[in-house]
């Protein structure tokens, strides 16, 4: 299927679905490195711009619309909601898109919070406005871990169909692969299975094989907790606004942090994929991917369905 990408970043999302066999005709991100990356790994269908900068009319239409976006101006949702809230605009501009240009499927992707603000009310009043916008919706909250990534990462999806396609959902949402104990399927991929023997896979001068020399301070805090080397990483994490210091996971062997090449691998970008910019960017561009090979399944599923449609 063809894609609209938003909020891009370097591609976590955009480069599974295209590995999975779809086209990704147009994206869109406001980060000039994450740009840069995008460019040289997947495409030069990118724009750098702001996205609330871009006439909706200059997009080409698609069969698919796929991106995350901000939710933090829905916390206060019916009771003083307002669409219009200055927080809520990529949101915004995401719910515009889908209603204008009414592709056969749309794909978004939230951190796992978004259920859990306004005490639920702001994931239903999301789904409520997908509704009214011609489609019909499902959100799921995944565990990446349950699909082989090396990685404990929660996070929420959500599906949206054009109800024109019917009164069922045709679009099936991968099912699990991988638990904790195995339970009738394999055990969860661990960050030492991942990541172990990446330095027999790589060179020592190859790009983005460095890390950051933040100091390990064992404690019970985000980024500071150590890394079981049996259990999947801790979820890789970003710093969205490009403030503030690295925050990369300690590596299991207690010594150092996870380097770029490391966090990326655990993210399931391939090993060639090249990260632009400082060592904090790359960081970031990393923590805020969706991880390519879970994209690859979301993807796959497109092209199942793009196959039936076309008999």
């Amino acid at each position: 299927m063809t894609v609209i990408s938003l909020f891009s970043g370097a591609g976590g999302l955009d480069l599974g679905l295209q590995l999975a066999g779809n086209d990704i005709v147009w994206a869109n991100d406001i980060d000039a490195d994450a740009v840069a990356t995008y460019k040289m790994n997947i495409g030069r269908h990118i724009v750098h711009a702001d996205i609330k900068d871009i006439d909706v009319s200059t997009i080409p239409d698609a069969d698919v619309v796929v991106g995350g976006f901000p939710c933090q101006g829905f916390s206060m949702a019916n009771r003083k909601r307002d669409i219009s809230d200055e927080r809520n605009s990529l949101y915004t501009f995401f719910y515009r898109i889908i209603k204008v240009k009414q592709p056969k499927f749309f794909i978004a992707e939230n951190v796992k919070g978004i259920l859990s603000l306004g005490k639920g009310s702001v994931a239903e009043q999301i789904v409520k406005d997908f509704n009214d916008a011609g489609f019909r919706v499902e959100l799921h909250k995944v565990n990446m871990a349950d699909y082989g990534i090396p990685q404990h990462r929660e996070r929420v999806i959500f599906i949206g169909q054009r109800k024109d396609f019917g009164e069922k959902m045709i679009y099936e949402f991968p099912k699990p692969t991988h638990s904790r104990n195995g339970n009738g399927a394999r055990c969860w991929k661990t960050i030492k299975e991942a990541i172990d023997d990446l330095p027999q896979r790589i060179k020592k001068e190859d790009p983005n094989n460095c890390g950051s020399n933040y100091k390990l301070a064992p404690r019970n805090y985000t980024g500071h907790r150590p890394t079981d080397p049996d259990k999947p990483s801790p979820t890789i994490l970003a710093r969205g606004n490009g403030k503030g210091g690295v925050c990369a996971i300690p590596h299991y062997n207690g010594k150092r942090r996870l380097t770029i090449r490391e966090s990326a691998v655990i993210q399931t970008f391939p090993e060639d994929f090249v990260f632009i910019g400082k060592m904090g960017s790359c960081y970031r561009q990393i923590g805020n991917a969706v991880p390519v090979e879970f994209a690859k399944l979301l993807g796959n599923e497109l092209v199942r369905i793009e196959k039936i449609i076309s008999l």
